[in-house]
This record gives C-alpha cells, structure tokens and sequence, in this order.
C-alpha cells in the first residue's frame, strides 16, 4: 500500500497558508487520484502477460459489455471514458493485434462499427480469471455493504460533474 500521509500533510500546509482552502474535499480527490492510479498500474501488471494494456482492457471490455460485442466508436468513447482520438488509436492497435474488426454500415458509409473478433473473445475469455482475482484482491478491505456504499457515493459524487 501506497503511504498517503505525505499528501495529506501536504494539504494540512495548504490549508494553513490558505484557511480558506477545502481540505476535506481535497482529500478526497487526491485519494481518487491515487486509487486510480493503483488500479491502473495493477491491471497493466497484470494485463502484460497477454500483450495488453489497460486503456485496451477497457476497450475489450466494453465491447464484451454489448449484448452483440459491437459498437460504434462514439459509443465506445463515451462507454470507456476515453477521447474519441484516443479510442482511434486503441481500436486501430486492437485491430492490428485481430481481437477487434472495424466495419462500414451498409446503410450509413461514414459510420463505422467495431466488434470483437473470435480471437478477442477467446483473449477475454483467457485473461478474466486474472482479472476476477485481481479485483477481489483490489477490493478485499470492504466489505459487500462498504462496496455498495462506495458505489453510491462515488456515483453521487460523479453525476455533480453534470450539473
């Protein structure tokens, strides 16, 4: 585990220069920022070992997320949390590597679809046990009422960045 004490103390030195600086919320966002950050290192750990890394997991998985393992880039982007220049790159990497098919729409030319090809889905299908234990392991200190009630507050404090 990550010390996270030094940053806190960091912030106590803000706030004293600056009373009127918000600590508690501070805090809060620094842990996010650090959480994120251990997520990510943790899943491009274990993601190596099958030539991928986590932006292309996410990528990967919300296609997998699909009833038909297909969408459409804008789609993809805003399901992955991505830039849509971003999503370009990571589909066209995904294709290079055959777990991903880039497609035109027989009515609309300038749409295009992707969908995950059988090798992306045997891909998936081989790494989600390591992914499976890598969460539960990410989340072990919670319980399944603290999981929950993380999930609502994080939600509640996500939809505040739409009004």
């Amino acid at each position: 585990m990550r010390d996270f004490a030094p940053t806190e103390a960091r912030l106590d030195v803000t706030q004293a220069k600056y009373p009127d600086f918000p600590r508690e919320p501070a805090v809060l966002v620094r842990l996010i920022k650090h959480l994120f950050k251990e997520v990510h290192d943790e899943a491009n750990a274990a993601l190596r070992a099958y030539g991928l890394n986590h932006p292309e997991y996410n990528i990967l998985m919300m296609l997998y997320g699909s009833p038909d393992n297909r969408m459409h880039p804008s789609e993809l982007a805003d399901a992955a949390g991505e830039k849509s220049a971003n999503v370009t790159r990571l589909t066209t990497q995904l294709c290079e590597k055959g777990y991903v098919a880039r497609s035109g729409s027989d009515e609309d030319r300038r749409k295009v679809t992707l969908t995950l090809t059988p090798a992306g889905l045997e891909l998936i299908a081989r790494f989600l046990p390591d992914i499976v234990t890598l969460l539960h392991r990410q989340t072990r200190n919670l319980s399944r009422g603290e999981q929950g009630q993380l999930e609502a507050l994080l939600k509640k404090m996500l939809a505040g960045f739409g009004e």
